[in-house]
């Protein structure tokens, strides 16, 4: 299983090609957003570029500058793809009047200007979420845990937990488990366990094998209360 050489999650390039050396298209997010003021990413989500880019936080949020009011937060597990854009609320305009030009970022007056919109909402990615090629997330959109966007979706709003969605705007297409099991992978949130754990049921957890998975969660239990 490779469970003593699973990279720690502090591991900027966790993917080695067949030559042993690094593969830079693929990191581990945290790791290379850890001086963004403005983001917080959980352990062991990985982003990939087939054109690696200098600036990771850069690349997936462009908009998120280190003066912005907003957050983007996204959990742990979570797989990002190719050219996936979070447009973050900064880059939002005021279009409640006459116009919706940006006046004040011409002439140096950008914070504090008539033209510029209020702080807007944090955008929030659960943990194991998988956004597909070319995805694009919106402004203070919330995304549950488990959820899988199709390549090419726009996702606006919220997104309930283990839901398949796709399309622009996105929509629900249908629910990877029912209300129960939801519930029951929500609450056992594997995403939490040691990893070499997590390594040691692998074939529970993709194989969705909830009682083999109720049993690894006892063990931890066990363990703990020992």
């Amino acid at each position: 299983m490779g469970m003593t050489t699973f990279p720690s999650p502090e591991t900027l390039y966790p993917v080695k090609l067949a030559s042993a050396r690094d593969h830079k298209g693929t990191v581990f997010l945290a790791p290379a957003t850890k001086d963004h003021p403005r983001m917080e990413v959980g352990e062991y989500t990985y982003v990939s570029a087939h054109q690696p880019p200098k600036d990771w936080a850069q690349h997936i949020a462009p908009y998120l500058y280190p003066f912005s009011p907003e957050m983007l937060r996204i959990g742990k597990f979570c797989q990002i793809a190719d050219g996936v854009v979070f447009i973050t609320a900064s880059a939002n305009h005021r279009y409640d009047g006459f116009s919706s030009f940006p006046f004040g970022i011409f002439d140096g007056g950008l914070l504090g200007t008539p033209a510029m919109p209020e702080p807007g909402p944090d955008t929030c990615v659960g943990h194991d979420v998988w956004l597909g090629q070319g995805v694009k997330v919106c402004p203070g959109a919330v995304i549950g845990n488990g959820v899988i966007v199709a390549a090419g979706a726009v996702v606006a709003g919220q997104v309930p937990d283990y839901a398949i969605v796709g399309g622009n705007p996105a929509r629900i297409i249908r629910m990877r488990f029912d209300e129960l099991t939801i519930a029951a992978l929500n609450r056992l949130a594997w995403w939490d366990w040691p990893i070499a754990h997590i390594r040691a049921h692998e074939a529970a957890i993709v194989g969705a094998d909830l009682d083999l998975l109720e049993r690894a969660a006892d063990q931890i239990d066990r363990r703990a209360s020992s």
